[in-house]
């Protein structure tokens, strides 16, 4: 699935993202670390996984996230 940036703070890595669907959600320090990437900006493109099958779902938040071609999403171990 693919998502924007919604937002992204620098300093621990938090920030949010909008779907297509208008909904905002939620990824940790963590889920930015496992990406391989540096920054992030609003409005950039991104690939996501969510943790939950219906990415509707109030509990959803971001559990991969990627640029096609950098990092891929490797999981975080």
């Amino acid at each position: 699935m693919q998502a924007s940036v919604h937002t992204f703070d620098g300093t621990d890595g938090s920030g949010t993202v909008l779907l297509d669907t208008g909904r905002v959600l939620p990824f940790d320090g963590d889920v930015f670390a496992g990406s391989g990437l540096r920054h992030l900006r609003a409005g950039q493109r991104v690939s996501i996984v969510v943790d939950r099958a219906d990415s509707e779902d109030p509990a959803a938040r971001v559990s991969r996230l990627w640029i096609v071609g950098i990092g891929e999403g490797q999981p975080i171990r």
